[in-house]
């Protein structure tokens, strides 16, 4: 039987790994968060290591704070970095393959159509910045490891524009969301299942972790305004969406304006499903309104 550490555990991605764990039966998993694993301490990852065989680990920790990124450097760079390199020097010591996830924020959001994985980066923010590092870290190493990137993260667990969207047009008559950020959501659900489906691929076929980077997330396109649109339709929530320019809006951190993946790479090479993200979000608020008796 496999192991595969999880980190990050108690996020959105962490959770749906948790939930679909128990259809991968090769495998034992090991879910763990900063309170039983920070990974931005050597010698914790050091001992962890030392008491558990670790086959794969799936880093989902992450820095995700966007905006407060920006004044806070440091604390984005000791998660997304510094944990990043403690896991890459394990991994080489213990012979454990990773995963890591990483972000369409590594892109400035200039092009005209998807990115696919070999386009130049050169992100505009502090987190982008990180992210980047991240990659970096792992790409000079010996070890073996695949990187996936995605974007527009949501599910039904913690906190994301599904979930907020929700809440608030159920307190509201009217929002206004921007429209002139386009990019494609990801069910949480959608990329946990393609994972754990790569690394079941890998069992079999040892080339699979060969350093390489691969872009996931949900078939389509849509603007914030648009996703918006879509969460109000499928919630029945009588809510009136209002479009407005990202300069009506101003954030700490500058977003990228265009961040549409291409995913042909990651379907091609492991001949994966790509649901539409129209009909991974009607499955995520249907979760969300079961739990929540809405």
């Amino acid at each position: 039987m496999h192991n595969i550490l999880v980190t990050g555990a108690d996020g959105q991605l962490g959770n749906e790994l948790r939930n679909i764990a128990l259809n991968y039966k090769k495998f034992n998993f090991i879910f763990t968060d900063v309170k039983n694993l920070d990974i931005t301490n050597i010698n914790d990852v050091e001992l962890f290591f030392e008491s558990h065989p670790i086959d794969y680990i799936i880093n989902c920790a992450a820095y995700t704070a966007v905006d407060k990124a920006e004044t806070n450097e440091d604390a984005a760079n000791k998660i997304n970095v510094i944990g990043v390199k403690n896991l890459v020097a394990l991994s080489q010591k213990y012979s454990s393959k990773l995963v890591h996830i990483s972000t369409d924020y590594v892109f400035d959001g200039t092009n005209f159509k998807p990115y696919v994985e070999s386009d130049a980066t050169n992100p505009v923010s502090v987190y982008g910045k990180t992210k980047l590092e991240a990659e970096k870290a792992i790409r000079s190493s010996a070890i073996e490891a695949i990187i996936i990137r995605t974007s527009w993260l949501y599910s039904s667990f913690g906190n994301n524009f599904v979930k907020t969207m929700i809440k608030l047009g159920t307190e509201r008559d009217e929002l206004n969301v921007i429209f002139d950020q386009v990019g494609t959501p990801t069910y949480a659900y959608d990329l946990a299942k393609t994972i754990l489906d790569i690394i079941n691929q890998s069992t079999e076929n040892d080339s699979v972790f060969s350093q390489d980077i691969y872009h996931f997330s949900n078939h389509g396109v849509c603007s914030w305004y648009d996703f918006a649109k879509a969460i109000m339709e499928l919630s029945k929530i009588n809510c009136k969406i209002n479009a407005i320019e990202s300069k009506d809006y101003p954030t700490p951190a500058t977003r990228p304006f265009y961040s549409v993946l291409n995913k042909s790479k990651i379907q091609n090479t492991f001949n994966i499903l790509i649901p539409f993200w129209r009909d991974s979000l009607s499955q995520c608020i249907k979760k969300i309104m079961t739990v929540q008796n809405l």
